[in-house]
């Protein structure tokens, strides 16, 4: 069976009990402030925002007045940038929204000695420029240059001025949501615990608790299944020298991990790709898979970081990005296993994370484990007729067709932590000629 893989995210996972079929994450309150992506939509090459989409900014986080969103939608004009092509400069006023529909960007500023730096890159779904949206919002502290062409969505801020003189419930809005960013806050962005230290004497303690999510996400178990039919006759006749039975069920186990193994990355609802925090995913800063990306990778799960997971392809645009430099990373024996290494964390091969049409991937950094706050398997043992952990076989009956049938079941799914025990290094070019 040539679909066989070695199923390196099932063998790291550290696998948690979920009894009841649910495993609840609590997690400290934290002030979300529009870090999701906007949405658009296109009709040739005219580009529009989704009106409901702009709830994404933070100002406008929670504002349900879709009257006034459509109003202020359609207030967007479309711009293109050429590679290059300044579109913001630094220390100009900040008097407009920018939505980035398409392509990569690069906000540039000043390093500590005077020359430029990269202090970070933006891409499709991302903006900038959102504070224009309460009035005065001073000067841009950083130039914006376009790494690709750009498609972005421009509002000017008399634009939103004029609108806000029509829509009273819009102005207080905007009002509230950027005078609620003052709230005490660390600098993850949830709620302040509030602690006395270097004091001397009978010093005033602050009072404090520790504030939680109210409402609190729970993992449901999801599940794979298949029927295995095997005819009688097999089974009685052809049974030696292996069990013919046993070795169909086998195989459908495997088939069955496989399937388990691409859900834990790919799904929607609890796929590692899906639920990594949004701050967490940054992007290349040429296109391959260089060292330097993989640094950025680092300081963004710097906390005890477990595995590297990549396409088996990714793995060899990172080697060539390594040998170019005349760099060579060692290796680390895991579980008897000599695999590549960068850093000291092992860069394991996953073919379940996909490749684009375009020949672009993914990479996924994480930390592992409940007592680290990391990223868990969930599952359930003990289960009727169980024969894996987390995974029963139940005999079904014989049919009128003298045909055995066997339910093959497979329950699991995954909890991310917190945040930073998941990063993922996104659209990595893996094809790309020199």
């Amino acid at each position: 069976m040539q679909g066989i893989s070695s199923r390196w995210l099932l063998r790291t996972l550290p696998w948690v009990q979920a009894s009841g079929g649910a495993y609840r994450v609590n997690r400290r309150l934290s002030y979300t402030l529009g870090d999701n992506r906007v949405s658009f939509t296109t009709t040739g090459t005219e580009v529009k925002v989704i009106p409901q989409e702009l709830c994404e900014l933070p100002a406008l986080r929670g504002f349900d007045d879709d009257e006034v969103l459509v109003a202020l939608a359609n207030r967007f004009t479309q711009q293109e940038f050429a590679a290059g092509e300044v579109i913001v400069q630094r220390g100009a006023p900040m008097d407009q929204v920018f939505l980035l529909a398409h392509g990569k960007v690069n906000k540039i500023g000043t390093g500590q000695y005077g020359d430029q730096t990269v202090l970070g890159t933006a891409a499709g779904g991302d903006y900038f420029g959102d504070e224009a949206l309460g009035g005065e919002a001073g000067n841009w502290e950083f130039t914006v240059k376009a790494v690709t062409p750009c498609t972005v969505l421009v509002l000017r801020q008399q634009q939103v001025v004029e609108l806000n003189g029509h829509s009273e419930a819009l102005r207080e809005h905007v009002r509230q949501a950027l005078s609620g960013r003052t709230l005490p806050q660390n600098p993850h962005g949830e709620a302040e615990i509030e602690v006395a230290s270097g004091h001397a004497g009978e010093h005033a303690l602050p009072s404090t608790f520790v504030d939680y999510e109210l409402a609190p996400r729970e993992y449901e178990l999801s599940v794979a299944q298949t029927v295995l039919r095997v005819h009688t006759r097999v089974a009685d006749l052809y049974n030696e020298p292996m069990d013919q039975v046993e070795q169909q069920l086998r195989l459908t186990i495997e088939a069955l991990r496989e399937r388990q193994e691409h859900e834990l990355v790919n799904n929607r609802e609890f796929g590692l790709l899906h639920n990594a925090d949004l701050k967490q995913r940054i992007h290349t800063r040429t296109g391959p898979p260089t060292p330097d990306d993989f640094d950025e990778l680092l300081a963004l799960v710097w906390k005890d970081p477990a595995v590297f997971l990549a396409h088996p392809r990714t793995i060899a645009a990172f080697g060539r990005e390594c040998s170019k430099r005349g760099i060579y990373p060692s290796s680390v024996d895991l579980n008897g296993h000599h695999m590549p290494a960068w850093r000291g964390i092992p860069l394991l091969p996953c073919n379940k994370i996909p490749v684009s049409g375009t020949r672009t991937s993914s990479v996924l950094l994480m930390r592992t484990g409940e007592q680290a706050q990391g990223v868990v398997g969930l599952h359930q043992t003990g289960i009727p007729d169980e024969y894996q952990p987390g995974l029963s076989v139940r005999f079904m009956g014989i049919d009128d067709k003298a045909v055995l049938s066997y339910l093959v079941s497979a329950y699991y799914s995954a909890a991310v932590l917190v945040p930073d025990a998941l990063g993922i290094l996104e659209n990595v070019e893996i094809g790309r000629e020199d």
